[in-house]
C-alpha cells in the first residue's frame, strides 16, 4: 500500500485499504495487480488520469514517426531538374525520412531499360557516401524503384559541390 505522497505503510487488507482512503477523500487504486501481494495507491483519481494521459501524449509527440517519402523521375530529366530533387531528396534524408526513388518509363523508354538504370547509379553516386541504399534498384512493369537512408555522415554543401563541377 502506497499513499497520496508515496510513502510505504505496509500491507494491509482491502478493507483497511479502503477505509484509510475514504478517511483521506480519495480513491484506491491498484497499480500493479500481478504483484505479490498487489500494489495499491491512494490517488485523486481524476489527477491520477490526467497526469497519465499527459504523459502518454508527451511520449507519443517524443517519438520520431520515421516516414517513407517518394521522389519521381522520368528518365528524360535535365541537369538542373535532377540537381533540384537530389536536393529535395537530401532534405528528406537530413530530416531522418528514407527516400524511395522511382523512375518513370514512358513508351519507347521501356525498350531501353539500361537507360533508367544508369540513371539510377548516376544518383546513386551524386549523393556518395551520405547515403545508405536500402533496396537496389529494381524495376516493376513502367517504373524502375530503390529506396536508400542516410548514413550519418554530412553532405557537403551544395554550393560547394556546384563549384567543383565547374572548375
Amino acid at each position: 500500500m502506497i499513499d497520496e505522497d508515496g510513502k510505504q505503510l505496509g500491507i494491509l487488507s482491502k478493507d483497511e485499504a479502503l477505509s484509510l482512503a475514504r478517511e483521506r477523500e480519495l480513491d484506491l487504486v491498484e497499480i500493479s495487480p500481478n504483484a505479490t501481494p498487489p500494489v495499491c495507491k491512494i490517488v485523486d483519481w481524476g489527477k491520477y488520469n490526467y497526469q497519465r494521459t499527459k504523459q502518454l501524449q508527451k511520449n507519443r509527440k517524443q517519438t520520431k514517426s520515421l516516414e517513407m517519402k517518394q521522389i519521381r523521375f522520368g528518365l528524360k530529366i535535365g541537369a538542373h531538374d535532377l540537381e533540384i530533387k537530389t536536393k529535395q531528396a537530401l532534405k528528406f534524408l537530413e530530416a531522418g525520412h528514407k527516400v524511395k526513388i522511382t523512375l518513370v518509363y514512358r513508351g519507347r523508354e521501356q525498350a531501353h531499360r539500361e537507360i533508367g538504370f544508369t540513371l539510377a547509379k548516376k544518383i546513386i553516386d551524386d549523393f556518395g557516401d551520405t547515403i545508405v541504399v536500402d533496396q537496389m534498384p529494381q524495376l516493376a512493369g513502367k517504373q524502375l524503384n530503390f529506396v536508400v537512408r542516410s548514413s550519418g555522415k554530412k553532405p557537403l554543401p551544395l554550393k560547394q559541390a556546384e563549384g567543383d563541377e565547374d572548375a
